[in-house]
């Protein structure tokens, strides 16, 4: 396993292919007088503002961090980590959440611009009541295991989620699926729809103005199978392609090989987009139910 200064890092309780990266709260403290120079909105209208506070991240690590992350996430045998303050204090609030999760994001690759949000992240509620045409925020529905970036022609190489408040939340667990568990996935992949370019649209909060066209799964350059796949977004042409579609819904969500982990406040989640698939469970009824989280997706 990796070892550097200042944090824990092991396999996660629940896979081998989840790393669990725990920060003291030491380098956190170091964090706060870099972090402070820049606001909120000087990282939101200014790029570079962004990777000069992952510099002072990665430098507080002699470089060695961005190398540890990189590694886990291009890893097919891992693929996933969760980043997370040892303990959370006063100083760990949310914008500096947001400032750390944007260090750790551009210690990766680059970021997608965000159409929902009209930034190079997103924020955004789950409460008791929604009136949005989304998954996303509808606390009480299953969002069902899928990938980020079905319908948008930018590449989705990796995902960003931090969680950045939670108040009245039971239930609403993460669900995670690495291809490679996933006991269906040949049969799935041998199908001939599954090679079919398949129509990819979005509601109007996604602010997408387009469709693509990709099939479900694609191979890498050493021809392992990855996925691009949500269950809102395709659009099938004939009775074949929804059988099929339906067919990959359901064996995904009766996969006996799920995980499921319950992420702290603070937690940041980071997946490579190919072959892990990611949900949430229903959260349980509650009038006060509020749940913050943000998020980030791009390209190595």
């Amino acid at each position: 396993m990796y070892k550097i200064d200042g944090f824990d890092i092991s396999s996660h309780d629940r896979s081998n292919k989840i790393v669990n990266i725990k920060i003291d709260n030491e380098i956190l403290d170091k964090l706060v007088f870099p972090f402070n120079k820049f606001d909120i909105t000087a990282l939101e209208y200014k790029p570079f503002t962004r990777f000069t506070i992952a510099k002072s991240l990665d430098d507080l690590t002699l470089n060695k961090l961005s190398k540890v992350m990189n590694s886990i996430v291009r890893d097919r045998n891992t693929g996933c980590f969760i980043f997370s303050p040892k303990n959370i204090n006063s100083k760990i609030n949310q914008t500096f959440l947001i400032k750390l999760s944007t260090a750790i994001a551009h210690l990766i690759g680059i970021p997608n611009y965000d159409s929902m949000a009209g930034k190079y992240y997103a924020r955004f509620h789950v409460k008791h009541e929604d009136r949005s045409d989304s998954y996303l925020r509808k606390a009480y529905i299953n969002m069902d295991l899928h990938t980020d970036g079905t319908y948008v022609k930018e590449k989705t190489d990796w995902l960003l989620m931090t969680k950045l408040e939670e108040k009245n939340a039971f239930g609403g667990e993460t669900t995670l699926l690495h291809l490679d568990d996933w006991e269906h996935c040949e049969d799935l992949y041998n199908d001939p729809i599954s090679k079919q370019n398949l129509l990819w649209g979005s509601p109007k909060s996604k602010k997408i103005d387009y469709k693509v066209e990709h099939p479900v799964f694609f191979e890498d350059e050493n021809n392992r199978i990855q996925i691009s796949y949500i269950d809102q977004f395709p659009e099938p042409k004939n009775m074949e392609q929804g059988v099929f579609l339906q067919k990959l819904s359901d064996a995904l969500e009766e996969s006996k090989n799920k995980i499921i982990i319950k992420l702290p406040v603070g937690s940041s989640l980071v997946v490579n987009n190919y072959f892990w698939l990611h949900g949430r469970k229903p959260f349980k009824e509650n009038k006060d139910l509020s749940r913050e989280l943000m998020r980030i997706r791009g390209a190595f």
